[in-house]
């Protein structure tokens, strides 16, 4: 059996990428004397990484001299978790594998935040982690950390080489497993004595990975019972997920969704995969999504659901979630199909390949928006007497929502905006407009505090020519923010937008709401006390710092940041306390249940259906 060679699946996670690739010069080389370590090194040459984010220790130490003369650009963070999450990042911002390395013990361990990370939300990233002598493997080394099993729950694949002579193919494997398929990531433990042993190099290795074969192409009967049924349906709606972006279909998904004149939701993840200008698109759905979106998925009479998993976030309540929908689910990972609901219509395949064999299947049945007057009609009438917004603070202070709202104004849609975890992460969802894909990052599945600023960083060094702006909150940014020195140094000028609150806010919220507002160890004192005061914190880690602390200095704030471009930017915008985001399904209850504002439920009419 002839098995695929690295060459032209390195970083292979779009068909932009994959093309990139196979046009790369060859790189095949003949047998060399190499260490392990420096088979390590050309590996990654080989594979055409350019950067990799680290930080060395004892046991990976071999690794870094070699590192030393290569022409793969290391960035030294402050944290290894800042490295995992920007190799995270780099991977969310341009479609190829992002690689951390770390040694082993507690940097080993320390990564595994950001591996999870990756991993609910399938992004293509390599581990690389020193490990103890093989020789003291499992006696409690210095330093020792079974981090093969501790990340075996939490990573697509993961090795650990007993030969050097496996190193070459065990990377390239690592590379192709990680980016194919749906993509995740590899973790990749080397010994010391293995990266010091002799051996040699030769590329490009022969991958051996018996079994794994992902399903790029749907069945053609089950794209035909899928056309059927959106031919019969009166209220569906396309459901898209993240699976859509790195499948790179959002072309195709425009022209299906105009084709058959469809609502589109964009779950968390998906968010411009379809344009939020688009008249079809309804926004998103879930926990804190618009209304017509939440309800245009309980209406529903047909779901086709692409590259989406049925969150809990998006479902609410599973068993009360869209009860008269029958559904097509797309998915290019099968475990996800039926797991949480059941699929009329199952299809194993790449979301671009699902798309497309679905436009030419419904080509001849589709009317477009007039074969759904009637449900267009409930639709919009919900968008006029819903809208996303937000009531300005009765005590004068800055509203958050505000904030963000004038950032993506004022940046534009070309930029790449990257959240924490928490309301703001929530505001900016709502109040920046997604026009294209790549443009929205963030913790999606874990749901990370301290995911921001690394993760832009690692979107920044991806591509160097495009504005990032990172929206945190000073809980989250309290978390990880050393890496700004990480930016400072190695010349990496990201805006970083603190929405500065002075609590963890999205916890506040929930203690507001269901704790009748007994608020147990949710202030930071960075209001109170200033401390810390973040223009100083900015400015000590190499940054300029800004503060905005009223309305009308809002823009001028926002612009006077965009001109600076020699270093990283990190603005303390002082909001109020108590905003809170709407709308909100609380966990556990009915997407029936959707709180427009506090006590304010949505009148739905189904008569109109």
């Amino acid at each position: 059996m002839t098995r695929p060679t690295p060459e032209t699946l390195a970083n292979r996670a779009t068909p932009a990428t994959v093309a990139a690739a196979a046009a790369a010069p060859s790189v095949a080389t003949s047998p060399t004397p190499a260490t392990g370590a420096q088979s390590l090194v050309r590996s990654l040459e080989a594979l055409g990484v350019d950067v990799v984010f680290g930080l060395p220790g004892g046991t990976i130490l071999p690794a870094y001299d070699p590192l030393y003369d290569s022409k793969v650009r290391h960035i030294l963070v402050r944290h290894e978790q800042g490295a995992g999450h920007a190799a995270t990042g780099y991977a969310q911002a341009t479609g190829r594998v992002g690689v951390c390395i770390a040694t082993s013990g507690p940097g080993a361990t320390n990564l595994v935040t950001a591996i999870a990370d990756a991993y609910m939300d399938s992004v293509p990233i390599v581990a690389i982690t020193g490990q103890v002598t093989r020789a003291s493997i499992g006696t409690d080394a210095f330093q020792e950390a079974d981090i093969q099993g501790i990340t075996l729950p939490i990573t697509k694949h993961n090795f650990l080489i007993q030969t050097p002579e496996e190193i070459p193919q065990v990377l390239a494997e690592a590379f192709h497993l990680a980016s194919t398929g749906r993509p995740g990531p590899v973790l990749v433990d080397i010994p010391k004595d293995v990266q010091q042993a002799q051996t040699t190099f030769a590329w490009p290795p022969v991958l051996d990975l018996p079994g794994y074969r992902p399903t790029l192409h749907p069945h053609g009967k089950q794209i035909r019972e899928a056309a059927r049924l959106i031919a019969a349906a009166k209220r569906p709606v396309l459901y898209v997920g993240g699976g859509v972006l790195k499948a790179g279909a959002t072309e195709g998904l425009r022209k299906l969704a105009e084709q058959t004149g469809i609502p589109v939701v964009t779950t968390l993840m998906a968010l411009g995969a379809f344009p939020d200008s688009h008249p079809q698109h309804l926004g998103m759905p879930g926990m804190h999504g618009t209304v017509p979106a939440v309800y245009a998925l309980q209406k529903a009479d047909l779901l086709i659901t692409l590259g989406a998993r049925f969150d809990d976030r998006v479902t609410g309540k599973l068993d009360s979630f869209a009860p008269d929908a029958k559904v097509v689910h797309a998915d290019i990972d099968p475990a996800e199909i039926g797991k949480n609901r059941h699929a009329d219509v199952p299809i194993v395949g790449d979301a671009r390949h699902v798309i497309d064999e679905l436009i030419a299947a419904v080509s001849g049945t589709a009317t477009g928006a007039e074969a759904y007057k009637a449900w267009w009609s409930s639709l919009n009438d919900l968008r006029e007497r819903y809208p996303l917004g937000y009531d300005e603070p009765d005590d004068g202070t800055l509203a958050p929502q505000y904030v963000i709202e004038r950032i993506g104004e004022i940046v534009g849609p070309d930029a790449i905006y990257v959240a924490g975890v928490g309301q703001h992460q929530m505001w900016a969802s709502q109040f920046i407009k997604y026009e294209k894909p790549g443009t929205w990052l963030n913790s999606g599945g874990a749901g990370t505090m301290g995911y921001a600023v690394p993760a832009a960083m690692g979107a920044k060094v991806g591509r160097p020519e495009t504005a990032v702006w990172a929206i945190d909150g000073d809980g989250c940014f309290q978390m990880t923010n050393q890496e700004l020195a990480t930016c400072a140094i190695e010349g990496i000028p990201v805006k970083i937008a603190v929405i500065n609150n002075g609590n963890l806010g999205m916890v506040r919220q929930w203690q507001t709401l269901f704790y009748e507002g007994r608020y147990s160890n949710t202030e930071l004192g960075t209001h109170k006390h200033r401390i810390p005061d973040f223009v100083k914190l900015a400015e000590a880690l190499g940054c300029i710092g800004l503060r905005c602390e009223s309305k009308a200095d809002v823009d001028a704030t926002i612009k006077a940041a965009m001109e600076i471009n020699d270093r990283p930017v990190v603005i303390d915008f002082t909001v109020g306390k108590d905003a809170m985001v709407w709308p909100m399904v609380a966990a556990g209850t009915s997407n029936d249940e959707i709180m427009f504002a506090r006590d304010v439920r949505p009148d739905f009419d189904e008569d109109d259906l």
